[in-house]
C-alpha cells in the first residue's frame, strides 16, 4: 500500500472522508428503495389486516414514521460516541455483552440476505419490462414474468452491484446520485399528476379530494387494521441505518452518519405521504378496478394506477417507461446499499475475533472489504436461487420475515442506547430524552411489533398463493417460520463460532460497559 494511500485508512483499513453529509443521506434514502417500496407495500397497507385502512393510508404513514424516528435517534447518539460500522453489533455487544452483540449483528446480516433475494427478483423483472418497453417488443416485456429469465437477470444484478461495492465507497456513491435522482423526480411527478387531474376534475371513478381526516389513523380498529398496516409501513421506511454503517469512512465519523440518519427519515416520510396521499386521493380505495382496496393491485400499484393516470398517448407510454425506471433503478440501489452495511458488519465483527479473520480483509487499493463484500454477495445469489427453485411463494414469505428481522436489530438499538448512556441520563434533559426516553420507546415499539407479527405471521392462512392455497412451513405460516428459522441459524453459528474461538465472547476483544464520558 503506498503512503498517500494508507494515510486514507481508518483503524479498520476503510478509506475514511470519502463522504459527506449530503452522499451519507443519499445512501441512507436508496437504500429504503422509495420507488420498489411503494410500489409493492402501499396496497397492503391501504388493505391493512382484516379490516380496511381506506383513506387513512397516510395516517398509518405518519404513525410509522415515529418509531423508526425514534430509532434513528439512537442511532445517531450512539453513533456520537462510539463511531463504528458494526453499528447494533458493537452497540449491543456494548450494552449488554457479547452474545447479544453477536446476535445483533447476525439480525442485520441476516435481513440484508433475505432481502437481496426479492430485489434481485424485481431489478431481474423490470429489467425485461423496461427493455422491452424502450425496444417495443412484447416478446422481451413477457421475459419479466418467466420465472428462469427473470432469477438470471436478478443474479446478474447482484454481481454487478457487488463489484460497484468492492471497487469503493466513492463509486457507490457517485451512482447513488443518478438511481436515486431518477426515483424522486418520477415519484414527485406521479404525485403532481395525480392530485392535478384530482383537483382539476379529470379524475377517475372513485377519484377524491385529500382531507385532513386521512391522516387520523386512530379511527380504525388496532388490532384488525392498525397493527397490520404499521407493520408493512415499517417495511418501507427501513434501510435508512447504512448511513451509519458507512460511519468510518465520512468526514465526520461522530456527527455525520446520525445527521443523515436523521435527515434521511425526515425526507422519506415527506415524500411517502406525498405519493401516498396522491395515489389513494386519484384511485380511491374501492375493491374493484384501479382502487387500492382490490387485493390484485397490492402487488405493485403504479402498474394498475399508471396507465389511467398518464393515459395511451406518447407522453404516457414514456410516463410509464419512467415509472419502470424508477422501480428498476431502485431496486437496483437498494441492492447496492443493502451490500454496504452488510459488508461492514462483517467487518467489523471479524475486527473484534467475532467472525473468521477473513472478513477482516481490506482491499489494499479501494479500501473496501473484500471477502465481506463478496461473501455478501454470494451469500444472497446463493439464498435467492435457493429459494426460487424451492418455490416462488417463500420469495413473499421474506418480506414479513424480514419485518421480524429489522424489528429485533432496530428495537436492540433502541434498547441499547437507554442503558449504555443509563450513568448519563440525569446530567441534563437532553440526554434524558435524546438518550433515554427517546430510544427506549422506539425500543419498546419495535418489540411490541415483533410480538405482534410473529402472532400473526404463524398462522396457516396468514400468506395465500395465487390458487388459494395456505403457504405453510411444518403446518404453520411460512412467513412466522422463516423468521424464527433465520433467528435460530445465527444461534447455531454462534455457538459454532464460540467453539472455534471464544475470545470474543469471553469479551477480551469487545468489553461490555456503560457509557460515562458525558
Amino acid at each position: 500500500m503506498s503512503t498517500s494511500t494508507s494515510t486514507m485508512a481508518g483503524k479498520k483499513g476503510l478509506k475514511t472522508g470519502a463522504l459527506g453529509l449530503m452522499s451519507s443521506t443519499v445512501i441512507g434514502l436508496s437504500s429504503t428503495a422509495p420507488a420498489y417500496s411503494l410500489a409493492a407495500a402501499l396496497g397492503f397497507i391501504v388493505l391493512g389486516g382484516e379490516a380496511l385502512v381506506g383513506f387513512q393510508a397516510p395516517g398509518i404513514i405518519i404513525l410509522a414514521f415515529i418509531p423508526m424516528f425514534f430509532i434513528s435517534i439512537a442511532y445517531k447518539e450512539l453513533n456520537r460516541v462510539e463511531p463504528d460500522c458494526g453499528t447494533v453489533f458493537t452497540w449491543s455487544a456494548r450494552a449488554f455483552g457479547s452474545r447479544t452483540g453477536w446476535m445483533g449483528g447476525w439480525a442485520l446480516i441476516a435481513a440484508d440476505i433475505i432481502v437481496m433475494a426479492n430485489l434481485a427478483q424485481i431489478a431481474g423483472s423490470y429489467s425485461f419490462t423496461f427493455v422491452g418497453g424502450i425496444v417495443g417488443n412484447p416478446d422481451i416485456v413477457a421475459l419479466s414474468s418467466d420465472v428462469v429469465w427473470s432469477t438470471v437477470a436478478g443474479l446478474i444484478w447482484i454481481v454487478l452491484m457487488t463489484w460497484i461495492s468492492y471497487r469503493g465507497i466513492e463509486i457507490s456513491a457517485r451512482l447513488q446520485y443518478w438511481l436515486l435522482a431518477i426515483e424522486l423526480v418520477v415519484l414527485i411527478a406521479f404525485a403532481v399528476v395525480a392530485l392535478g387531474r384530482v383537483y382539476s376534475g379529470n379524475g377517475v371513478d372513485g377519484s377524491t379530494l385529500p382531507e385532513l381526516s386521512w391522516f387520523n389513523p386512530f379511527t380504525l380498529d388496532f388490532s384488525t387494521a392498525i397493527a397490520p398496516a404499521v407493520l408493512t409501513a415499517l417495511f418501507i421506511y427501513w434501510g435508512w441505518d447504512t448511513a451509519v454503517a458507512v460511519n468510518e469512512e465520512t468526514s465526520n465519523p461522530s456527527k455525520t452518519p446520525g445527521r443523515a440518519a436523521i435527515l434521511s427519515t425526515l425526507l422519506l416520510v415527506v415524500t411517502y405521504l406525498l405519493v401516498t396521499v396522491g395515489a389513494v386521493a386519484f384511485a380511491g380505495v374501492g375493491e374493484t378496478g384501479i382502487g387500492l382496496g382490490n387485493p390484485e393491485n397490492a402487488d405493485d400499484i403504479f402498474a394498475a394506477i399508471g396507465p389511467a393516470l398518464f393515459g395511451d398517448s406518447v407522453l404516457g407510454q414514456i410516463m410509464m417507461l419512467l415509472l419502470a425506471a424508477s422501480i428498476l433503478t431502485s431496486a437496483a440501489a437498494c441492492t447496492q446499499t443493502t451490500i454496504l452495511p452488510t459488508a461492514r458488519g462483517a467487518l467489523s465483527m471479524a475486527s473484534f475475533k467475532a467472525l473468521p479473520n477473513s472478513f477482516a480483509t481490506i482491499h489494499p487499493k479501494f479500501l473496501t472489504p473484500t471477502w465481506s463484500t463478496w461473501g455478501m454477495g454470494i451469500a444472497s445469489a446463493g439464498f435467492y436461487l435457493v429459494f426460487t427453485l424451492i418455490s416462488p411463494n417463500l420469495l413473499i414469505a421474506l418480506i414479513g420475515a424480514l419485518g421480524l428481522l429489522i424489528a429485533v436489530y432496530y428495537g436492540l438499538t433502541g434498547f441499547a442506547a437507554a442503558w449504555f448512556f443509563r450513568k448519563t441520563l440525569t446530567r441534563s434533559a437532553r440526554n434524558f430524552f435524546m438518550r433515554g426516553l427517546i430510544p427506549l420507546a422506539g425500543g419498546v415499539s419495535m418489540a411490541v411489533v415483533f410480538a405482534y407479527g410473529l402472532q400473526q405471521f404463524l398462522l396457516p392462512d396468514w400468506l395465500v398463493d395465487a390458487d388459494g392455497n395456505n403457504v405453510t412451513i411444518f403446518g404453520l405460516g411460512a412467513v412466522g417460520v422463516v423468521g424464527l428459522m433465520s433467528i435460530a441459524v445465527g444461534v447455531v453459528l454462534m455457538i459454532w463460532w464460540n467453539i472455534v474461538n471464544s475470545e470474543f465472547f469471553k469479551g477480551k476483544t469487545l468489553e461490555r460497559r456503560a457509557h460515562t464520558a458525558d
